[in-house]
This record gives structure tokens, C-alpha cells and sequence, in this order.
């Protein structure tokens, strides 16, 4: 892959219905997201016209709609959907997904995953 620039969102507070166990399933869930979204910024930093970056604020939007009405027994499966809104939906080349469950491992402040995805991951 091409040296690509980075926008980072850090610490996104959601909350969905999330796990697999019956407890789990009645309510929502604190979800804590971190993206890397790897997109090519150069024409943005000569021309610094918005129509020339990536737009974070609309994945973003769409990000938050999809965690908020979603339900999933894995965060591995709501980590997934998220790179794929994010590459699919919203043309990032590269994008890596960070989500925790705050609260989920006794003695721990969270668990999670971190995934790394292309489109390539999602035409199979």
C-alpha cells in the first residue's frame, strides 16, 4: 500500500445492543470506537478546499446511526460493519477499527478489537 496521510477519531461514545449473553440483550451497551481512516489528503493541503478531503463528518454521521440502531452478539461483527462503512459506503482506501466494551472482563477497563480493512475485504 502507498504511503497514505491518516485522520484519527478517537474515543467515539456509542451505544448498542451488543454480546450474546441474555442480560446483554436488554440493553444498550456503552461501545467505545477509534478509527484510522487512511485517505490521500495532498490536493486538500495545497487547495484547502473541503471538497478536496476526505469528509470525516459524514462517515462519522454514519457511523453513529448504524451503532446506534444496530444489534450484534460479537464485536468483532459491529467492528466489521463499521470498516465497511467506512471503505464500501464512504471510498476510504484503508481503515482501521478500534472498538471496546467498556466493562465487559471483570478487573479489566474494557475489551476489544482491532481490525484493519480495504474494499478488497468486502467483494468476497
Amino acid at each position: 500500500m502507498a504511503t497514505m496521510d491518516v485522520i484519527e477519531i478517537d474515543n467515539l461514545r456509542l451505544r448498542c445492543i451488543i454480546g450474546f449473553s441474555p442480560h446483554e440483550r436488554k440493553d444498550k451497551q456503552d461501545v467505545i470506537i477509534s478509527l484510522r481512516i487512511h485517505t490521500d489528503m495532498r490536493r486538500a493541503g495545497v487547495s484547502d478546499n473541503p471538497d478536496d478531503t476526505f469528509n470525516y463528518r459524514t462517515v462519522t454521521k454514519a457511523i453513529i446511526g448504524h451503532v446506534e440502531s444496530s444489534t450484534y452478539y460479537l464485536v468483532e461483527a459491529l467492528a466489521a460493519a463499521i470498516a465497511r462503512i467506512c471503505v464500501v459506503d464512504h471510498g476510504a482506501p484503508f481503515v482501521q477499527v478500534r472498538v471496546h466494551k467498556p466493562g465487559a472482563l471483570r478487573f479489566a477497563d474494557s475489551v476489544g478489537v482491532v481490525i484493519e480493512r480495504t474494499a478488497d475485504d468486502f467483494t468476497q
